[in-house]
C-alpha cells in the first residue's frame, strides 16, 4: 500500500507530465507542414495542432469548366497536409511519452 511520501510523489510526476504536455502542445501548434498535390498547383500549409493555415492555388490550376478537378487537387492537399501533421505530433508525443517512467509502488 503506497504512503503519503509515495502519493506526493505520483502527484509531483503527474503535475511534471502535464506541464510537458502543455509545452508539447504549444510547440506543435508553432510548428506547419505543407503538401502539394497537381505537381504544386495547390500547396497547403497545416499546423501541428491539426489546424490548416492556408491553402494557395496557383491561377492555372483554376478551370472553370472544370471545378471537380481543383477540388479533387484541394481535397488530396488538404489530406496530405493533415496527415504530415498527425505524423509530426505522433512522434512529438511518442518522444515525450517514451521518456515517461511512472515509478508507483505497488504497480510494478
Amino acid at each position: 500500500m503506497p504512503g503519503l511520501g509515495d502519493i506526493k510523489k505520483i502527484m509531483q510526476q503527474a503535475q511534471k507530465f502535464q506541464e510537458q504536455m502543455a509545452q508539447k502542445q504549444s510547440l506543435l501548434a508553432s510548428r506547419e507542414v505543407s503538401a502539394t498535390s497537381g505537381g504544386g498547383m495547390v500547396t497547403v500549409v497545416a499546423s501541428g495542432d491539426q489546424k490548416i493555415k492556408s491553402i494557395k492555388i496557383e491561377k492555372e490550376a483554376i478551370d472553370p469548366s472544370d471545378p471537380q478537378m481543383l477540388e479533387d487537387l484541394v481535397l488530396a492537399a488538404v489530406n496530405e497536409a493533415l496527415k504530415k501533421s498527425r505524423e509530426m505530433a505522433e512522434q512529438e508525443m511518442q518522444e515525450l511519452t517514451s521518456g515517461l517512467k511512472l515509478n508507483i509502488p505497488g504497480l510494478g
